[in-house]
């Protein structure tokens, strides 16, 4: 019978379990070193790189893989943005009342107050809307502005009535107060009158023949622009109709002729000018404004013979300036550039 321990003592161990022991741990030390071995000799791949990785190389390649990918980008957005808040110019074939083809090209924000600004050059060529046939063919050169009216730089009209083509280009003579608008040959677009109630005005934008049924000649002129009298004559009155005409002088001329001028939506009218006053041709007479029914700065002119209104073009002597020689080569040079912004002249009727 075996002996049974004592309390205290060690058991006596089979000399099985250490042989066990020893042979596991010698095969976990090997097979360490062979993991440790193939581990050396054949390395893990390299995590991918990350987009942050990726990013400078591209930015810093000197030229894309495809080109036509990224360059176009630079290359269109520039005339996009010049295109829309520079001249832009346009082409419309008349098949219709004027406005419904500037319109239908433009839209209607911009076509109407647009198709008004044009139709001050037409009108000096031809009479609107009578002489307007289907085909006719308009060109113009433009730009909006903010809080204003259109800005026409140039205007092409192809006239099938008349045969010929009409053209007008914006340009400023050096020592002129305002740009005005000149034909090819450098001859001014509107007719001025001899005798006029002023020296400097911008542009005339309203014609007995316009066909707006407007009794006066519209000069469009800073307020305060001295006003003169176009004949000798007698103040007939001044402001009535205050509502309507705002600040105003009737001027009845000396002399039989019989007849007699209006000047209103004047700023003011001087106290010393009073009803039965003499006053000279030429002499300032008053200041010109915006005052009753107007819309802008501008001085209505209207000739009167009794009841009947008299075109102040056809009354008075009338003269065309040109461009000073000078300013030709200037002038020359802006027409180019304008010309340059307009579709391809098309012809009319075709």
């Amino acid at each position: 019978m075996p002996e049974m321990p004592t309390l205290g003592s060690q058991p006596k161990q089979s000399p099985v379990v250490p042989v066990a022991i020893t042979a596991v741990v010698v095969g976990l030390i090997s097979g360490g070193l062979y993991w440790v071995r193939n581990s050396e000799a054949e390395p893990a791949p390299a995590p991918a790189p990350t987009p942050a990785a990726v990013v400078p190389q591209v930015a810093e390649a000197p030229v894309p893989l495809d080109p036509t990918a990224a360059a176009p980008v630079a290359v269109v957005a520039a005339p996009i943005v010049a295109a829309k808040n520079g001249p832009r110019g346009f082409q419309v074939k008349i098949n219709g009342p004027l406005e419904s083809a500037i319109v239908g090209s433009e839209g209607k924000e911009v076509g109407a107050p647009l198709t008004q600004v044009i139709n001050r050059s037409l009108v000096w060529w031809l009479r609107v809307p009578q002489d307007l046939l289907k085909g006719d063919v308009l060109s113009v050169v433009y730009e909006t502005r903010d809080g204003q009216e259109p800005l026409v730089h140039a205007v092409r009209f192809e006239s099938r009535k008349l045969g010929k083509t009409f053209e007008a280009y914006r340009f400023k003579p050096a020592g002129d107060g305002f740009p005005r608008y000149y034909h090819a040959d450098a001859s001014e677009l509107e007719e001025r009158l001899l005798d006029s109630p002023l020296d400097s005005y911008e542009q005339i934008t309203s014609l007995l023949r316009d066909g707006r049924k407007h009794k006066g000649v519209d000069f469009k002129t800073a307020v305060g622009t001295p006003v003169r009298a176009t004949f000798d004559g007698t103040v007939e009155r001044k402001n009535w109709n205050f509502r309507g005409n705002g600040n105003s002088i009737e001027l009845k001329e000396s002399g039989g002729q019989g007849r007699s001028a209006l000047f209103l939506h004047l700023s003011e009218v001087p106290k010393t000018v009073t009803s039965g006053m003499k006053v000279k041709k030429g002499e300032v007479i008053a200041k010109s404004g915006n005052t009753g029914h107007s819309f802008a700065p501008h001085l209505h002119y209207q000739l009167m013979r009794g009841d009947t209104v008299i075109d102040p073009f056809t009354s008075h002597k009338t003269t065309r300036v040109s461009i000073p020689a000078t300013e030709r080569p200037a002038f020359e040079k802006r027409m180019v550039e304008l010309k340059a912004l307009m579709p391809a002249t098309e012809i009319a009727g075709g």
